[in-house]
């Protein structure tokens, strides 16, 4: 089975930053297209930004200017730079990627979904 599994969620005061990171299970995987997305209780599931293999990104207006996507193939990471963080991106944040095997065979696993990190912003 294909796994994602994020990271770098915690406690950071307003105006703090964080870098989240989510990593396939194994290390035969490229990251894909890719997005991070956030949940707060009682709340539809967000997407907060994305990147196409192409490497074109899109970020939701509330993060625009904050937070930057970006994945490193070399060592099968894909990440999420935030910054400027304020009380209202408290959420959970999971990671959605296309992930493809770099050893024969080259199956792409779409739409993995990792299990969350939380990140809560308050002094």
């Amino acid at each position: 089975q294909v796994h994602l599994m994020e990271s770098g969620g915690g406690l950071v005061q307003p105006g703090g930053s964080l870098r989240l990171s989510c990593a396939a299970s194994g290390t035969t995987f490229r990251f894909g297209a890719m997005g991070w997305y956030r949940q707060t209780p009682g709340k539809q599931r967000e997407l907060v930004t994305s990147i196409t293999n192409a490497g074109n990104t899109t970020y939701a207006d509330s993060v625009k200017g904050r937070f930057t996507i970006s994945r490193d193939n070399a060592n099968k990471m894909g990440y999420l730079e935030m910054n400027t963080l304020k009380p209202e991106d408290t959420a959970v944040y999971y990671c959605k990627a296309d992930l493809t095997r770099t050893t024969w065979p080259r199956i792409t696993y779409s739409d993995i979904w990792g299990q969350g990190t939380l990140v809560t912003v308050s002094s």
